[in-house]
């Protein structure tokens, strides 16, 4: 399931779209790795007749199903969605839920990640907000350090577009004066 689009306003654009790290799928895919190599090592070497097997292979299904494939559903409903407008956190698949932070209202971007995750390439993003909520970390976050980065320049971009200048005052006297003119 792909994050929807109309979720987004008018002007909105995506910057990045992410995932949980595939670290999250490395356990899932080593369970179903395991689960198959023991349906064909019981079909190999027991002179099980075919009912046992069709028992035993059913019970790997439901393993591998509760173990590889339900952990790779949630992955793939786990959204991380960095807009020039605000971020989106989107997570679940019979019951969703989610969070959006205005851009405006982010107050610090930090992120962590141990020796093991810098060599895979992920770890914690911490965003600090205004509001009741405060914190939201976002663990297992791949390019955790180009998130921050590109997080930290949508913010800024956010506060210098709402942010009077000088040049918007400039501007401004401008429009007055030309107002103030009489018309010939």
């Amino acid at each position: 399931m792909g994050f929807p689009e109309s979720v987004l306003t008018k002007d909105e654009q995506v910057v990045l779209h992410l995932h949980p790290h595939w670290k999250a799928l490395f356990l899932p895919v080593v369970w179903f790795v395991l689960a198959a190599a023991a349906v064909v090592v019981l079909a190999i070497f027991t002179g099980w007749g075919m009912i046992p097997m069709l028992i035993v292979g059913g019970v790997a299904l439901i393993l591998v199903i509760v173990v590889t494939v339900w952990p790779w559903i949630k992955w793939r409903t786990t959204h991380y969605v960095f807009t020039n407008e605000r971020v989106i956190m989107r997570s679940g698949v019979f019951s969703r839920s989610g969070r959006d932070i205005p851009m405006g209202r982010i107050n610090d971007v930090s992120f962590s990640h141990s020796l093991f995750e810098r060599m895979l390439g992920c770890g914690t993003l911490t965003i600090e907000s205004a509001g009741e909520r405060g914190q939201v970390q976002l663990t297992d976050l791949p390019q955790v350090e180009k998130t921050q980065s590109v997080l930290y320049e949508l913010v800024d971009a956010d506060r210098q577009k709402h942010t009077f200048g000088d040049d918007d005052r400039d501007a401004l006297v401008r429009e007055i004066k030309n107002d103030a003119e009489p018309a010939n």
